[in-house]
C-alpha cells in the first residue's frame, strides 16, 4: 500500500496534505547535504514520510545520521531499502512485533533484569531491514548516536575508527531505551540509547560533513497530557525521558549559526512513543511537514543563508491576567520580554521574524500566559 492511501487520516486542521506539493516543485536539487532523524520511539515512523518527501523533490542526503528510532529508519535507507517498502513495513507493524515482556527475566532476577521486553522481537526487525555487514558495506553514508552506559560517553558509530562495527548491533543499541530494551555490547562498549545524551546530533553531522542539514525533529516533551501518572510505569518512564530529550533538542540548535539548518517538525506531539494505531497518519505527517518546509524555504538547500529555516512572520502576546511576574521570560530572553512597574511582563515588539527555534519561547512560561500566532 502507498502512503498516499492513508492521507485520509491526517484530519485535524491545519494537516493538510495536497497531492499537489508532490506532483511540482521548485526547489533544485542539492549535491550535498546531511539529513538527521532523532528518536522518538514508534513516532519515528514520520522519518519515513520525511524520506519520500525528499525523494520526490530529488533530494538524497550525503550523509544519514540517525538516532534511536531514527537509527532504525537511517539505517535500514542506508542499506539500500526502498521507502515503499519501509511504507509498507511500517502499516504492518503491530504491538507484539516490538514488545514482548520479558517475564524470565522478572520472575528470576527481579530488579536485576536487564529490561522490561525481551530482545529477540527486536533483533528480527533490525536483521530484517539492515542485514548483516559494517558500516564500511553500507551503501550509503551513515552515522548511529548511541552511548557508552559504563563511561557516559557519545558513541557515533561509523565514524573512522568506529566503521567496523555491525551495523545491527549499533542500531540495536541506539533503539534500546534504559529499562525498556537490553542494552548492547558494540565493539566492546555497552551501549544504549543515544537519544539520552543527544536526540538531535545535528552538531555531529556538521562535523563529519560541512554542509547544509535538514534535521527531523520528533521531540514533544511540552506538549500538555492528562493521566500520565496512571499509565504505569513504561508510559510514565518514558514520558519522563520524552521531556528530557524535548529540552535535549531545544538546547541543541539554540544558538545555531553555520551551516544552514532546515528545521521540521512533524506535527506528532499527541501520538504516544508506543502508539501502534497511528502508523499512517505518522508516515503522511513527515511527509506533510517536509514538504511544507522545503516550500517555505526562501531558496534551493546550497543557497541558503546561514542560520535555522523555514522563518515566519509572528505576533507574540501576553495573558496579562495569566502573568504571574515569575520573570523567567525576561530572564531567558531579554531582547523578547521586560517587567513592567506592576511587575508582570510586557513584549518588547510584538513582531518577529522566527525559526522553529524560537516556539520555545511559548512554551517557558509555565502559566502559559505567552502566545503567538502567524502575521
Amino acid at each position: 500500500m502507498n502512503l498516499l492511501d492513508y492521507t485520509w487520516e491526517v484530519k485535524q486542521p491545519p494537516l493538510h496534505l495536497s497531492l499537489s506539493l508532490s506532483l511540482s516543485s521548485s526547489l533544485p536539487a542539492c549535491l550535498v547535504f546531511s539529513l538527521v532523524l532523532s528518536g522518538g520511539g514508534l513516532k519515528g515512523l514520520a522519518h519515513i514520510g520525511a524520506l519520500r518527501a525528499l525523494e520526490e523533490r530529488g533530494l538524497q542526503p550525503s550523509l544519514i545520521v540517525g538516532v534511536s528510532m531514527g537509527s532504525l529508519i537511517a539505517a535500514a535507507w542506508a542499506s539500500g531499502r526502498s521507502v515503499r517498502e519501509l511504507e509498507d513495513r511500517a502499516l504492518a507493524l503491530t504491538r507484539p512485533d516490538v514488545f514482548r515482556i520479558a517475564h524470565v527475566d522478572m520472575a528470576l532476577k527481579r530488579m536485576l533484569s536487564p529490561a522490561v521486553y525481551r530482545r529477540e522481537p527486536l533483533e528480527r526487525i533490525i536483521a530484517s531491514l539492515v542485514g548483516p555487514g559494517t558500516f564500511r558495506d553500507l551503501r550509503r553514508r551513515l552515522l548511529v548516536c548511541t552511548v557508552d552506559l559504563n563511561s557516559g560517553r557519545q558513541m557515533l558509530w561509523g565514524l573512522p575508527g568506529l566503521d567496523d562495527a555491525q551495523v545491527a548491533d549499533a542500531v540495536f543499541a541506539s533503539c534500546s531505551l534504559p529499562g525498556i530494551l537490553p542494552p548492547r555490547v558494540v565493539n566492546g562498549h555497552v551501549c544504549a540509547d543515544g537519544a539520552v545524551v543527544d536526540n538531535l546530533p545535528v552538531q555531529a553531522a556538521v562535523a563529519v560533513l560541512d554542509a547544509p542539514v535538514v534535521a527531523v525533529d520528533l521531540t514533544s516533551g511540552s506538549v500538555v497530557r492528562e493521566g500520565v501518572e496512571r499509565t504505569g510505569f513504561a508510559a510514565t518512564y518514558t514520558r519522563g525521558l520524552e521531556i528530557v530529550m524535548g529540552r535535549m533538542a531545544e538546547r541543541a540548535v539554540e544558538d545555531w549559526r553555520s551551516p544552514p539548518l532546515v528545521l521540521v517538525r512533524p506535527r506528532v506531539e499527541r501520538a504516544s512513543m508506543f502508539t501502534f494505531n497511528r502508523s499512517g497518519f505518522l508516515i503522511a505527517e513527515g511527509y506533510r511537514a517536509t514538504l511544507d518546509a522545503l516550500d517555505r524555504l526562501p531558496a534551493a538547500l546550497d543557497a541558503l543563508e546561514p542560520g535555522i529555516h523555514p522563518r515566519r512572520d509572528v505576533e507574540i502576546a501576553i495573558d496579562r491576567a495569566r502573568c504571574v511576574g515569575c520573570r523567567l521570560c525576561a530572564a531567558r530572553y531579554p531582547e523578547t520580554f521586560a517587567m513592567a512597574e506592576d511587575g508582570r511582563a510586557v513584549v518588547r515588539t510584538p513582531r518577529y521574524r522566527w525559526s522553529p527555534v524560537e516556539d520555545a519561547v511559548v512554551r517557558l512560561c509555565p502559566t502559559e500566559a505567552i502566545t503567538s500566532r502567524e502575521s
